[in-house]
This record gives structure tokens, C-alpha cells and sequence, in this order.
């Protein structure tokens, strides 16, 4: 019996159907799919600045994860067998101490638009890992072509198992963004889930007001204002004390470093750029009535009549030292999903 011209539109409208998904089915097999992943901050913390270049997935920051553990990085830079690790600690808010110096902690960095102390790099997470793949670590994407597991990571990860030190630089950046801290009890108490004890909150008010003036550089919520200021830590300024100067050449950046973040500053001494002070009790003493004069110290530092003291008493000391363990959080220190994947 000869077909009905019914019956062969009908075999040629699903001999298309299946052409069409035959052909879906083909191109779907060459996209890469990754896993998204949403950043978790509370309301009050501003957008972070996540490139669309580089979104985060899950697939990324296990990856970034296993590379700021790895000393494969260094194998061939100046610093070999360090991995970003070694300099920076999960239990002491991921620094160490280090005498002469500070090693800046690696804590809500996808808020930061300025790196290192000088700023000597400004602009994205994936700004400041290109300095430190291709300058400070000098990576060689060749070793980890040669691993055995990494090119199936950057496959998951980038849809390429060809690993570049753009590849490398992308994951790095996700991996700082997801370090994220955000459950102090400070944090806690903003978000009506916890009380602050009397001295806590007396050192909260000094904080937050002109009695102690920590509030115009260490803003909220993130602790700081990503600027840079002169401190009064000296009357004048050689070598890498120039601070901000020897990056803008700009007289009135002479003797300025980064604000950093007060999160989990109980946990980061020694401090200041150069660690000149161990505890907290220096660095209120300083603040307190140790501020030398500079023509490039920061007007915020001053008082009317050029003073330059703010003069605590003991008990303000105290209780302003008691606020400041407050920004210790413990979630942070302790995440096993931050922790060293070896």
C-alpha cells in the first residue's frame, strides 16, 4: 500500500524533530557547565565587585583553594617551596607573625580596590594575583601542565585543560573572594542575635565617636576604608617607610600605608607595616598619645589646635581594646572549607 502524503509529512516533521535534537544534543556536549556560587555576606556589607569575566562557581574555588596550598606555585620563583599559605595562617585570620613587617591578612579582600601596603596594585582580585603569579611567585604553567591532576581541575573548573597563568589568575581571585568574614560577634550583635557586655559597648562608643576617632579610617562594616593615611608613626621617612609615596610620588602620601581591616585583629599581631608593636595595647598607647608630627600626617589625626593626642584614660584603653575582640570570628578561623585541601 502506498503512503498517504499525511503519513509522509508526519515521518518527515520527526525525522526534523530528531535531526533538531540530535543537533542539541551536540552542542550541549561542547558547552562547559559549572556549578554556581553565591557569595554569602550579610545585608549590611556592600556589593563585592565580581568581574563577569569571572564569575564564581564551585568548580573555581576548589580550585584556587588547592593552589594557595600548593607549593607548586613557587617551583620556580624566588620564594620556592612557599605556598600562599605559608605566609598566611587560617587560625591567626590568614597571616603570620613576621618579624619587620606585617604580612596583610587575607580576609574580605573581594571588598578591596587597593593591594599591599603601598597600593603599589589597584583594581580587581584578578589585578593583584597577576602580581603574584607573574611577579611574586613566577609561575610556571608548564609544572602544573605536568600534573597529574591539574589539568582535569582546570578542565572542571575553565572548560580547558590547557592551564595558562590567566587560568591560574582567575581561580586565585575566586578562591580570595569566598574568604569571607562575617560572623564576629560584632557581626552577631549588628544582626540582633547577641548582646554586647558593658565594656564591650563603652569601647564601642569610643570607637564609633570623636573620643577615639577609630571610626573615620577603620569604617563599618568591613573595618576599613581601603584608603591610606599617615599615622604619625614617624617625623620623617626613608626606604620602604614612604609608604604611599613611593607609588604616586605625591608629597602628602609620604609616610601613608593601607588602612587595614580590624577583623580578627586580636589574631594578626605583630602590627603596623613595619610590626613595630606586639599587642594591642601598643597600638592604643600610639593612638592614645604617640602620634609624632609630619607635614604629611593625616588631618584625621589631628585635634583642634594641632593636637595630637587623644588622651584615653586607662579604662577607655580597656574597654576599647574589649570591643576590638569582638571582631574575632571565630566561624572564620575554624571554616574546614578554608582550611588546606591536602
Amino acid at each position: 500500500m502506498r503512503p498517504t502524503i499525511g503519513t509522509l509529512l508526519f515521518a518527515l516533521l520527526m525525522l526534523a524533530t530528531a535531526c533538531r535534537r540530535d543537533a542539541r544534543e551536540d552542542i550541549g556536549a561542547e558547552v562547559h557547565r559549572t556549578t554556581p556560587y553565591t557569595l554569602d555576606y550579610p545585608s549590611y556589607f556592600p556589593q563585592p565587585n565580581i568581574p563577569a569575566s569571572n564569575p564564581l562557581t564551585q568548580e573555581g574555588i576548589t580550585l584556587g583553594r588547592r593552589l594557595y596550598y600548593d607549593t607548586l606555585l613557587s617551583r620556580n620563583g624566588p620564594f620556592q617551596g612557599f605556598a600562599c599559605a605559608t605566609c598566611h595562617d587560617q587560625d591567626r585570620s590568614f597571616t603570620v607573625p613576621t618579624a619587620g613587617t606585617n604580612v596583610l591578612a587575607h580576609v574580605n579582600l573581594a571588598w578591596s580596590t587597593h593591594f599591599l601596603w603601598n597600593g603599589k596594585v589597584s583594581g580587581t582580585l584578578e589585578d593583584v594575583m597577576r602580581f603574584e603569579v607573574e611577579e611574586f611567585f613566577q609561575v610556571d604553567a608548564a609544572n602544573l601542565n605536568a600534573h597529574p591532576e591539574y589539568p582535569a581541575l582546570f578542565q572542571q573548573a575553565f572548560g580547558s585543560p590547557t592551564i595558562t597563568n590567566d587560568l591560574v589568575i582567575k581561580a586565585l581571585a575566586q578562591w580570595f573572594r569566598r574568604m569571607t568574614s562575617s560572623n564576629s560577634r560584632f557581626d552577631q550583635y549588628m544582626k540582633g542575635e547577641t548582646s554586647l557586655t558593658p565594656p564591650e559597648m563603652e569601647g564601642a562608643m569610643i570607637f564609633l565617636s570623636e573620643i577615639g576617632d577609630c571610626f573615620h579610617c577603620h569604617a563599618l562594616p568591613l573595618m576599613t576604608d581601603n584608603a591610606f593615611h599617615n599615622i604619625g608613626l614617624a617625623a620623617s621617612f626613608s626606604g620602604t617607610d614612604v609608604g604611599r609615596f613611593a607609588v604616586t610620588g605625591a608629597p602628602m602620601d609620604m609616610g601613608a600605608f593601607k588602612t587595614p581591616t580590624l577583623r580578627n585583629i586580636a589574631l594578626t599581631a605583630p602590627y603596623m607595616h613595619d610590626g613595630r608593636f606586639q599587642t594591642l595595647e601598643e597600638v592604643v598607647d600610639h593612638y592614645s598619645g604617640g602620634v609624632q608630627h609630619s607635614a604629611s600626617l593625616d588631618p584625621i589625626m589631628t585635634k583642634p589646635g594641632t593636637i595630637t593626642t587623644l588622651g584615653l584614660t586607662p579604662q577607655q584603653k580597656a574597654s576599647l581594646i574589649s570591643f576590638l575582640h569582638t571582631l574575632t570570628d571565630e566561624t572564620f578561623l575554624t571554616d574546614p572549607e578554608l582550611a588546606s585541601p591536602f
